[in-house]
């Protein structure tokens, strides 16, 4: 198995200004990811808005730098890497955003669009950029008179075929998705996420797929990694999750994703309250103040994310809760 990705112990902390005369307090965006992905491989990370998961995909895009912790793509440390090697690497690594109508340029027609990766990466000359373009508009469902249309002619389905046929054209090894389908009704999502599988299939792709949908996770995800404020709380393969949740924060997320099949729905109590502020996080167990199993121990002691029952989870009580809901 060929290991596309590695991370270890990413943290990305950000300093904010409280006002004139007091002191910039610490905003922990991303505080402690570490996991691996193979090639042809899916790993989702979900959790709700403000959990690091966009923080996550910028610093493996290459985006922004991590304030701590490595990250290797192939064999090469990325942390610390020369402007030639992070240069070489980042055509390795493609993303797509989530939203289609904000990530296409709508004067630019999109053929070019295909194109403009080869480009500005000096790739082959202006007949074989059309050819592989148009051989890409083939790959993700589009026709051939698409090539010289605008963006705004196109649906929404359309739109993010398109920014998946651009994020493929340099050949990556691994594609960032950022929550690549929630912009898109519910009958075209399903198109969408086949065609995700198919070009994993036949490309042999990574994919780090972001998502708060789960209902989403479980049909496209091979492993799953649950955030909240920043830290992972559950990680491992979706199966395993999916089947007996271990941490009080992935039973009420699954909880909240309907299902038809009702011996498969989990009773435990949705969440109340709101995301606590990721400038003032909660003591011990940041979960706590909304997890309906917390105790004395949870409020004053942080959980160590460790291996149980063939996953690893961050919850003191987790033998005791599983199966609860």
């Amino acid at each position: 198995m060929s290991i596309v990705l590695e991370a270890r112990d990413l943290r990305r902390h950000y300093s904010v200004s409280k006002g004139l005369f007091a002191d910039p307090a610490t905003l922990k965006a991303l505080d402690g990811a570490s996991f691996s992905l193979a090639r042809g491989k899916t790993l989702a990370v979900v959790g709700e808005s403000g959990c690091g998961k966009s923080t996550l995909a910028r610093i493996l895009t290459m985006i922004e730098e991590p304030t701590s912790g490595s990250f290797r793509i192939g064999d090469t440390e990325v942390v610390g890497a020369t402007v030639a090697a992070r240069k070489a690497l980042r055509p390795k690594v493609q993303i797509v955003f989530q939203n289609p109508y904000g990530s296409l340029n709508l004067r630019q027609k999109i053929g070019h669009a295909l194109e403009e990766p080869l480009l500005v990466n000096g790739r082959f000359s202006g007949a074989e950029r059309t050819a592989k373009a148009r051989e890409m508009m083939a790959l993700v469902g589009l026709r051939p008179e698409h090539y010289d249309r605008y963006p705004h002619m196109f649906s929404g389905g359309q739109r993010q075929r398109i920014a998946i046929g651009r994020a493929l054209m340099l050949n990556p090894r691994l594609v960032v998705a950022d929550e690549p389908v929630s912009a898109l009704d519910i009958s075209i999502q399903a198109q969408v996420l086949n065609l995700m599988m198919d070009l994993q299939a036949e490309l042999n792709l990574a994919y780090l797929f972001i998502s708060h949908d789960l209902s989403v996770v479980q049909h496209i995800a091979n492993d799953v990694l649950v955030m909240y404020l920043g830290r992972t709380v559950e990680h491992g393969p979706k199966e395993t999750l999916f089947a007996r949740p271990r941490h009080p924060y992935t039973m009420a997320l699954m909880a909240a994703t309907p299902r038809v099949d009702p011996e498969r729905r989990i009773a435990v109590q949705i969440l109340k309250g709101e995301l606590p502020s990721p400038l003032n996080p909660p003591k011990g167990c940041a979960f706590h103040t909304r997890c309906p199993f917390a105790q004395d121990r949870c409020r004053a002691e942080v959980p160590a994310l460790r291996p149980i029952d063939g996953r690893l989870a961050a919850c003191h009580f987790a033998e005791q809760i599983a199966g609860q809901g």
